[in-house]
Formats: structure tokens, C-alpha cells, sequence
């Protein structure tokens, strides 16, 4: 089974120096063959492939000496990682590959010949740079990823495959549904209510403060440089909350449930809604998916999503009965069917695990009840309820 661990690195300042260098050849060196690979499909109507450019690394030493100085197996992997980026694109997973930036975040790959030790890794070309090796690392490595934030903190990303089999996935054993929001970050089909953390407007009076000096520093001076990285490190200071935050509470629910049951939200489309996009995008839910997703498969339990277009919030997990429209500033309803008063998100919660269980004992993601429920209004059965502010 294939892990990844990410420590940090404490290189010297020789070593900064050389890995500066390594992060520019590897740059320019994508650069330059996307450039290339753009203009061949101008000119001929055809593209190339991350193995055809690969071809062209020894011709571009011979002429551009100082990209010797970078590793050898990293300015190949730089090659098979575009073509890689291209094939995506025309899948449709990501958008079209974009040039790199010396300003931001740097990575290099190294596919081979890298050791890992109690305190330090041995890079080529590098030496041996001081690491935190917080968790062991047991296994054979398959590449590193040698990277650097605004910050100038630089981490390593270790992928091993530890030789163990992975785990199957099984659904004997509690079972909870998990529904997101902005109030309450989430919401279990067990009652349990997380608050939300909301680092972002905790931090706000800070950034600000940051981003105001910045703005009157003087375009390409040492103190507009300092102002930046003071700004950065506001930024890597709520990224490291929020991750710490959902690390800990996607753990907790994987612990303690064998099936988790979530949403499969549109973050992305969500994100176009100007009046909910810097809350959404502080909240991190896509993130939060991923965090259980990986945890529960790697503990052997399973992760179930629920088609986004469910009616979760508007069905009464007792009767089955749904709610015509449902305002989100109603947040209790009452079913005139079973009379049963319910707070929103728990019964979203709750309607979310009977689906997940439904999907998986009959292996499909077909409405097993209300066949008349579409993706849009027209044509939904309407239902009398009784709503009830709160």
C-alpha cells in the first residue's frame, strides 16, 4: 500500500543555495518545453509526448551548461510530468498546463536514489539535509518531493509503499452520516454538532494590518520582500490551524463509525455565489472529504457519497415524506405526516446514512423510493408542511 509522509527540511545555507539553483533549472526546463510543445501544435497540428521532449535534455546541456548543475532524473521527471499534466487536460481533469513562476511555491522531484535516515535525507547533488522525521518511514521509497513555500520553510513528501496489503473495505458496524454547513462546520446522524472554527476571520484583523504595509512598500525593494513574507506567514498560519482542525475531527469520525456517509457537494460551483464564496472557501469541506476518504480507506472502513441532488434537508427520515421548498433560514420543520418536529441539519444527517446504507445493500444509486424527485422543480410532488422558525 502506497504512503506519503511530509516532513520538514532545515537545510544550510550551501544547501538553500543548491536547491535554489535545482527548483530554477527544473523551471526553466518546463517552461521551455512547454513553450516547445505550443508551438509544434501551431505549426504542425500535432503534439508531443512527455517522452519525445525527454529526448532533447542531453542537446539542451551541451548548450545551456549550467543545467547540468541540476539532478539528472529530476529534469527527466520534470518532462514525464507535463506530459502527464497534458494528459489530464485531455481528460478533463484539469485545465490546460500553465507556466511556472520563480515567485510562490517550489517543488523537484526526485524518482530515485534518495535515503532516508533517523534526522536527515541524503539528496543528490545536495548532501545530507537535517529533517524531522516525525512518523517511520518503513518501506521501499518511490520518489521525494523536495518543496518550498512563501515562507522559505522547505518540506519533504515521501512516498513508500510499505509492502502491507490494503485493507478491505467493510460495513459491519456503526454507521453516521455527516452533513456540512457554514453555522456548524458538520453535523452527525448520531446529534453531534462542530462548531465552526472560522480561522480565517480570526485572522483578519492581522492580514489586513500585513496587506496594508505591503501595499505601501515600493515595488521590487528588500523591505517589499520582507513585507511579503510577513503576509505569508499570516496565510500559512490559518492554513495550519485549518488542517489541524479537520485532521483531528476527520479522525475522530473515522475511529469511531465503520461506514461514513457524506454529500457530494459542488464546492466549485458553490464558490460562484459571491455573497457565501470567502465563507465557503475559509470552511474547507473538500478537503474534509478528502481527509475521510483516505483515512477510511486505509483503516479498511468505508466512504460513501450521496448524489448532491438528494433531498436531504427536505425528507422526514421517519415517513419519508418531503417538504415542497425549504427556505435555508428555516432551520426546524414539522412533517405533517408523522407530526414529527425536526432540527434540520440532524435530519439531513440521518437521511444521508439511510441513503449510504440503502446504496450499498442494494448496489445502486437509483432512488429506491420517490421516484418522482428530479433535479429540478418541475414536475416534484409537492407536500403540505408546517414549518417552524427557530
Amino acid at each position: 500500500m502506497l504512503k506519503v509522509v511530509k516532513v520538514r527540511l532545515y537545510p544550510n545555507s550551501q544547501q538553500q543555495e543548491a536547491l535554489s539553483q535545482s527548483f530554477g533549472n527544473c523551471r526553466w526546463l518546463w517552461n521551455y518545453c512547454l513553450n516547445l510543445m505550443n508551438q509544434t501544435y501551431k505549426e504542425t497540428g500535432k503534439g508531443l509526448s512527455g517522452y519525445e521532449i525527454k529526448k532533447l535534455i542531453p542537446q539542451l546541456k551541451k548548450e545551456y551548461e549550467w543545467l547540468s548543475l541540476a539532478y539528472s532524473s529530476c529534469l527527466q521527471q520534470v518532462c514525464l510530468n507535463l506530459g502527464g499534466a497534458f494528459n489530464n487536460f485531455f481528460e478533463h481533469r484539469t485545465k490546460y498546463p500553465r507556466f511556472k513562476s520563480k515567485h510562490g511555491k517550489q517543488s523537484i522531484q526526485y524518482p530515485q536514489n534518495v535515503r532516508v535516515l533517523s534526522d536527515y535525507l541524503t539528496i543528490p547533488k545536495i548532501g545530507d539535509i537535517k529533517a524531522v522525521i516525525h512518523r517511520p518511514i518503513e518501506g521501499k521509497i518511490k520518489t521525494v518531493t523536495i518543496s518550498k513555500n512563501c515562507c522559505d520553510q522547505y518540506f519533504a513528501s515521501i512516498l513508500f509503499e510499505d509492502g502491507k496489503e490494503k485493507p478491505l473495505s467493510s460495513t459491519g458496524g456503526k454507521a453516521v452520516g455527516v452533513d456540512v454547513g457554514l453555522t456548524h462546520f458538520c453535523t452527525t446522524s448520531s446529534g453531534l454538532k462542530y462548531e465552526n472554527p472560522r480561522f480565517l476571520t480570526k485572522h483578519e484583523k492581522n492580514l489586513k494590518r500585513k496587506q496594508q504595509q505591503l501595499s505601501k512598500k515600493e515595488k521590487g525593494s528588500n523591505n517589499r520582500n520582507k513585507a511579503r513574507k510577513k503576509v505569508a506567514r499570516v496565510h500559512r498560519k490559518i492554513t495550519n490551524c485549518r488542517e489541524d482542525f479537520l485532521h483531528k475531527l476527520s479522525r475522530r469520525i473515522v475511529d469511531e463509525n465503520q461506514v461514513i456517509v457524506t454529500e457530494n457537494l459542488n464546492v466549485k460551483g458553490m464558490m460562484k455565489n459571491h455573497c457565501l464564496a470567502k465563507a465557503i472557501g475559509q470552511v474547507g469541506w473538500g478537503m474534509f472529504m478528502t481527509m475521510l476518504k483516505y483515512k477510511a480507506e486505509q483503516n479498511g472502513k468505508t466512504y460513501v457519497e450521496v448524489d448532491r441532488f438528494f433531498p436531504s434537508s427536505k425528507t422526514c427520515h421517519v415517513c419519508l415524506n418531503q417538504v415542497g421548498s425549504l427556505p435555508l433560514d428555516i432551520r426546524r420543520w414539522t412533517c405533517q405526516s408523522c407530526n414529527t418536529t425536526h432540527d434540520r441539519d440532524i435530519n439531513a444527517a440521518i437521511s444521508l446514512r439511510d441513503e449510504g446504507l440503502r446504496i450499498i445493500s442494494c448496489g445502486t444509486r437509483d432512488k429506491a423510493y420517490r421516484q418522482t424527485v428530479r433535479r429540478s422543480s418541475r414536475g416534484r410532488k409537492k407536500s403540505t408542511t408546517t414549518l417552524v422558525s427557530g
